[in-house]
């Protein structure tokens, strides 16, 4: 089964730390954190990896094959020249990752308790794309539908919101985080996991996208977000939601996470 961990990220939150290592090589209790994404990739029984490589890649590749591939099959996807954000990365990796019918999208700085295997067998039949999400609490929340197909997102920070079924990309929410304005039915918050599963369906979809964005005269139309993709694209295309009764995620994008990852790690060992 096929996997892909961005890894290609500068790390700009975890300066100075990054300013000499990649972040996919900063350790945790003692261990890359690359290192333990992959390792439960593997113990859910992925054995065909994608990793994105820009910033310290050399560093990240020798790390990887002096550990003899983590017995598996792992593969680079070049960045060097140009970092091309989570979308634009997953299109060009496309002739690694397509094959299977579905693959998985890890971020190297996500730690979990994720069951895999369980979010593998919930994806919908008909959906291009599903999200591991929770509840916890955040700043920024995509939206789901009652029947857990993303509507949209919004920073309640700023009240911004966005969705392709609203015409001008904002709306009003109620005290409970309900939007209306539009979209079929509620929709509710839930906090993204930076943990999905992509149909290889989606390619047509993501070489769209990036069209649509050149013809609109946008420099650099190959370089994209997938939550991007996914925000605009989630009325046409099915954007399902998979929420665990119980999830724990910790982003270890910053340095003030790296406590509560040890932590976590002491507790899941």
């Amino acid at each position: 089964m096929k996997a892909m961990i961005f890894a290609a990220g500068l790390g700009t939150r975890l300066r100075p730390l990054t300013d000499t290592i990649p972040k996919a090589l900063l350790p945790v209790a003692g261990r890359p954190l690359i290192a333990r994404v992959i390792c439960k990739l593997v113990s859910a029984g992925y054995d065909d990896i994608v990793v994105n490589v820009h910033h310290f890649a050399d560093m990240i590749e020798d790390y990887i094959r002096s550990e003899d591939d983590f017995g598996i099959r792992i593969r680079f996807s070049d960045e060097r020249e140009m970092l091309l954000d989570t979308g634009g990365g997953i299109l060009k990796a496309r002739a690694l990752l397509e094959g299977d019918g579905q693959f998985l999208v890890h971020n190297v700085d996500i730690l979990s308790d994720a069951d895999l295997g369980a979010f593998r067998e919930s994806v919908p039949d008909n959906a291009v794309a599903s999200l591991l999400v929770g509840r916890r609490r955040t700043s920024r929340y995509l939206l789901f539908d009652s029947g857990m197909r993303m509507t949209g997102w919004t920073n309640v920070s700023s009240g911004l919101v966005r969705s392709p079924y609203l015409p001008d990309g904002s709306a009003q929410e109620d005290s409970t985080g309900e939007l209306s304005c539009g979209c079929p039915g509620k929709s509710e918050r839930y906090a993204f996991s930076g943990i999905h599963i992509l149909k290889d369906g989606i390619f047509p979809l993501l070489e769209d996208y990036s069209e649509k964005r050149k013809r609109a005269g946008i420099s650099c139309p190959e370089k994209f977000s997938i939550t991007d993709f996914y925000i605009d694209n989630c009325r046409t295309s099915v954007i399902s939601g998979y929420s665990p009764a119980s999830l724990e995620v910790i982003d270890v994008g910053k340095t003030a996470s790296f406590s509560l990852a040890e932590d976590f790690i002491r507790r899941h060992q």
